[in-house]
């Protein structure tokens, strides 16, 4: 249900973002909406809220699109939490990349990884993607968004696969 509110928010931003196209030039709409995203992106503080978070991750991959081809991003909002259903659904959601991982991805289309907690996220990341051959995912946009200390580690498993690296400090 959590994927479906974010798959919605990031529908909605994106339809906005393109009904607005002006005479401007794609250059400056990137930037003019990569600015407006930093400026109204507030992170929630509570890691239960699923639509703060949407809102807020939905702004971000907003801003962070360029170059996709496909029609829509494939975000993954990974839980934070401890309890037996938050590991139970981190583990579903860690089979479920891991297929998409087996399988590959079309050129131009982009994956976004983000959560309340950086560290939760990265080691999804890096579980489901350790397996993946070296230039499997070439022209494939990867967003992870998440904490500086995580992003090294998380491009070490993922450069090798030739996917577009892309990092959101939150």
């Amino acid at each position: 249900m959590r994927k479906f509110a974010l798959i919605a928010a990031i529908a909605l931003t994106a339809s906005v973002a393109l009904s607005a196209c002006g005479n401007k030039s794609a250059d400056e709409d990137q930037a003019a909406t990569a600015q407006a995203a930093t400026q109204q992106a507030t992170k929630p503080t509570d890691p239960n809220d699923t639509q703060a978070w949407n809102a807020y991750l939905g702004q971000i991959v907003q801003a962070n699109m360029q170059g996709m081809k496909a029609d829509r991003p494939y975000p993954y909002l990974v839980t934070a939490g401890d309890s037996e259903d938050d590991v139970a659904r981190r583990d579903r959601q860690l089979q479920n990349v891991q297929d998409t991982v087996a399988r590959g991805v079309l050129p131009g289309n982009m994956l976004v990884f983000a959560g309340p907690d950086s560290t939760k996220t990265a080691d999804l990341i890096i579980e489901a993607f350790k397996g993946a051959d070296a230039g499997s995912f070439k022209d494939v946009i990867i967003l992870f968004i998440g904490d500086q200390a995580d992003e090294q580690r998380v491009k070490d498993v993922l450069n090798p696969t030739g996917a577009d690296v892309r990092f959101v400090a939150m």
